[in-house]
Parts: C-alpha cells; sequence; structure tokens
C-alpha cells in the first residue's frame, strides 16, 4: 500500500513516521513486528543498549527469528567498548527513514530511550563538542565524592533549564551538560534548538497498570538469567571489556558484574536488577510525559502520544487501531 503513494505520488503531504514508544517490558517488539508485516514497514531501534555487539539477551536485542519476520535498523552499531553519541544515533536515524522512504516502505521508530525518540521527532541541534576526557574524569570524581546531587546543583547554577530536565543520579548526562557549558561557555539548552524533521509523525504508547508492568518485568528478568544472561556478562568480561564501560553498566550488567567480580550473591544482583528496572520504568513514564509536546509547521507534524493500554486491549486490537491511524496518513 506504501510503495505506490511514496514512490510515485504527486501528492505534497509530508512523508509518514511511525513511533512506538512505552516503558521497557511492555510488548513493543512484538507489537511493532507485527505492524511491520501488515504495512509493509521497517523497524529502526530506538534503544540505546540494543546498539552494542555481543549484548543480546540483557537488552532483550530482537532474536535472529524476529529478525527475519520484519527488517530491523540500527542493531549491533558499536561494539561494547565503543560510544555512539545522540548526534550520531540522530543521524543514523534520519538515513535509515530516508532510505526506507525511497524503497517505498515504511518507517517504524520503535524504543525505549526516550532521548533518542525525542531528538530525532523534534529534530534537536546537538551541540557538535568533542568528548573531553580528562574534564569528564574530574567531573565524575566530584560525584563520587561529593554525591550526584552536588554535581546536579554545579549544573544547576550554570543551565538551569538543561538541569530541570536531567534528573540528577544520571551522572552521564549531568556531566555532559556540564562539559558542554565549560568547554563553550554556552548552555547546551540554548545549543540545543529544533529543527523539525519533514515528517508527518504519529506516536503511540504502550503501557500497562503499574504493578503488572513491574511484574513483567520482574519475570523478564528471571527469563534472561534462564536465557544465559549471567553467562553472557562473564563472556564480555572475559573478553576484556571494563565493567567501567558504559555499555557495562546498563541494567543487568552492572548487577551481574558485580556477582562475577565482587562475590555478590546471584540472588542479591538479580534482586538488584529488577529494582533497578523498576526505577528505570519510573523515569522512562517521567521522560515521555515530559517530552509530549505536540508540533506542527510547513512541512511538518508531530502528533502527541496516544497511549494504548495492554490490560485493556488486546495486541490484535491496539495492532488495528494503529494501522488504522497509519493509514489516515497517505
Amino acid at each position: 500500500m506504501w510503495k505506490t503513494r511514496l514512490a510515485g505520488s504527486a501528492s505534497d503531504k509530508p512523508l509518514p513516521l511511525v513511533v512506538i514508544l512505552g516503558p521497557t517490558a511492555s510488548g513493543k517488539t512484538e507489537l511493532a513486528i507485527e505492524l511491520a508485516r501488515a504495512l509493509n514497514g521497517e523497524i529502526i531501534s530506538a534503544d540505546s543498549r540494543q546498539i552494542y555487539r555481543l549484548m543480546d539477551i540483557g537488552t532483550a536485542k530482537p532474536t535472529p527469528e524476529q529478525r527475519e519476520r520484519a527488517p530491523h535498523h540500527l542493531l549491533d552499531v558499536v561494539d561494547p567498548d565503543e560510544g555512539l553519541s545522540v548526534a550520531e544515533y540522530q543521524r543514523m536515524t534520519y538515513a535509515a527513514i530516508d532510505d526506507i522512504h525511497i524503497r517505498g516502505k515504511l518507517p517504524l521508530l520503535v524504543g525505549g530511550t526516550g532521548q533518542y525518540i525525542t531528538a530525532v521527532v523534534e529534530g534537536w541541534t546537538i551541540p557538535e563538542v568533542p568528548p573531553n576526557l580528562t574534564l569528564r574524569a574530574e567531573l565524575e570524581a566530584f560525584a563520587a565524592e561529593h554525591g550526584t546531587k552536588a554535581l546536579h546543583d554545579r549544573l544547576t547554577m550554570h543551565d538551569p533549564d538543561a538541569a530541570a530536565n536531567i534528573d540528577h543520579r544520571n551522572v552521564r548526562r549531568v556531566v555532559r551538560a556540564l562539559e558542554v557549558y565549560l568547554v563553550t561557555g554556552q548552555p547546551i539548552s540554548q545549543l540545543q534548538r529544533k529543527q523539525p524533521p519533514p515528517y508527518t509523525i504519529t506516536q503511540h504508547g504502550l503501557t500497562l497498570e503499574r504493578d503488572t508492568l513491574y511484574e513483567r518485568a520482574d519475570r523478564r528478568v528471571d527469563q534472561m538469567i534462564e536465557a544465559g544472561f549471567l553467562d553472557e556478562v562473564r563472556r564480555l568480561l572475559d573478553a576484556g571489556y571494563d565493567r567501567r564501560l558504559y555499555s557495562m553498566t546498563g541494567l543487568g550488567y552492572a548487577q551481574l558484574a558485580a556477582h562475577v567480580l565482587d562475590g555478590v550473591a546471584l540472588v542479591d544482583a538479580i534482586t538488584s536488577t529488577k529494582i533497578a528496572t523498576r526505577d528505570f520504568i519510573r523515569r522512562q513514564y517521567t521522560w515521555f510525559r515530559g517530552h509530549d509536546t505536540p508540533m506542527k509547521g510547513d512541512g511538518f507534524e508531530l502528533r502527541p502520544i496516544l497511549w494504548h493500554n495492554l490490560q485493556v486491549l488486546s495486541l490484535s486490537e491496539v495492532l488495528e487501531s494503529i494501522v488504522q491511524d497509519t493509514q489516515e496518513l497517505v
């Protein structure tokens, strides 16, 4: 249905982009695959952990069988000791969207990393400030000595707007915002202007009642352990990937590394992973609520998030609703 419209139509309507977002363990992967199959679509991952090679179980990366059912992009992009900035992710995503459109298919941006999604759909202009490793180490040492709140207070002094949108516990983002200010003398909040992309963007969020979602997330951690998550962490450590790498600070990886390297009991590492996952879910909801800002202009439109409660609706009902909504774009 998309090929004629996208490849040969004279319509001047902005091209469509469908976003499927939501907290971890909400069912995004399976819905996105079925949606891609129903709408001749291809999936672009918006997950800041699934970009890493060799990290499959703990990131809940789509399996080879799932990838055969629908094309996926931006999985396995870098090694665990490499980085990928938000600016680089944004550029790669826009390139993937354009490629999918050129081939007459529908791009589906799918994931739970709010910063990735918002940078794409709002068209953030991200400051190109190279990493200053010495400065970062100094700021991280300050946080370790004085606490994350004290580091966040320093950011508030220089860039209150950025500080208001960054949780003090997210040391990596606080350090980056301070780094940009200290290097350029300009607040990152002023440098991050928006140039919305030329798409009509619909956003669909998956949700469940919080207790049910937490139970699902807990079960998924148990399933990951059964699937060999601990062995995956051991292989990464044996391969020389330092536990202090950003990739190794992800949910479960840090906790299981503490089991392997520090002798923390496995049951305690698993419990800590579940607690950290629940905290992460709360922060995901906070991000999505705080960045749900519809935008419309000449040649683009960003529609508000339409939430689908999977305790009220079946997966097939959600699928049908999104298909109908998407068909209105053409």
